[in-house]
């Protein structure tokens, strides 16, 4: 009877050891797959940079928007222009236009490829200064009220818009595709890794969610946030 009682602890001892081992396992393969789809999560440094014209594309339609309301003589408060045009200035130029000059244009000038393309990207970056020096110096107190300042508001958002769109299609389905054929997998992996640690130091840990967030709070209060709005009737 002894016997059989030790042989069935023996049996139930192995059974919870193999289901524990197993359950053990389960767990380091999940943890393995989750490590593997965090590794396939990384923002490569093209993609970075095209989600970050994601942004500059919502502040082109809050120019647009704007713009057209003024040209109309509606009643569009000078902060309308001044957050778009600080955050131009903050976001796009100061830091995504600078990864675009420090890292991807010096490689196609390096290996002689889109040369062309990259000095009118070059020219056309230092043309969108400008233009956002002089929208921000127009909708300064004491300039915004002067007619001649509103009237040149609306044609420096028509210029920027029409070079910015064209831009950065240009760089998406053109330099940053053919960033792979010059440099390795590798580079371009570590080139995303510096992007987000220079994000991370002049915006935060969460920096680029928060410039969604103040280009939508913007939307919002023009009152063009509502994406459905935007479905034409047919």
């Amino acid at each position: 009877m002894a016997t059989k009682n030790n042989r069935r602890e023996f049996l139930i001892g192995s059974a919870a050891f193999s289901f524990a081992a197993a359950g053990s396992t389960g767990q380091r393969l999940f943890a393995d797959e989750k490590s593997d789809d965090h590794e396939e999560a990384e923002i490569s440094a093209p993609e970075d940079l095209m989600r970050e014209h994601g942004v500059l594309n919502r502040i082109l339609l809050v120019y647009e928007e704007a713009a057209g309301r003024l040209r109309h003589k509606e009643d569009v408060p000078a902060e309308i222009f001044q957050k778009p045009a600080e955050m131009v200035r903050k976001f796009v130029e100061d830091y995504h236009e600078k990864l675009e000059e420090n890292f991807i244009f010096p490689q196609f000038e390096k290996h002689k490829k889109l040369t062309d393309l990259v000095a009118v990207l070059r020219q056309q970056h230092k043309a969108g200064r400008t233009v956002t020096d002089k929208i921000l110096h127009n909708t300064a107190p004491g300039q915004y009220g002067r007619a001649s300042a509103r009237h040149e508001v609306v044609q420096l958002c028509d210029s920027f818009i029409r070079m910015y769109r064209p831009h950065e299609a240009r760089e998406d389905t053109v330099l940053f595709p053919a960033l792979y054929e010059i440099i390795s997998a590798k580079e371009v992996k570590d080139l995303g890794e510096q992007f987000e640690d220079e994000e991370h130091r002049l915006f935060g840990k969460e920096g680029f969610e928060e410039n969604v967030e103040k280009i939508a709070a913007i939307e919002k209060e023009l009152g063009i946030y509502n994406l459905a709005q935007f479905t034409p009737k047919v």
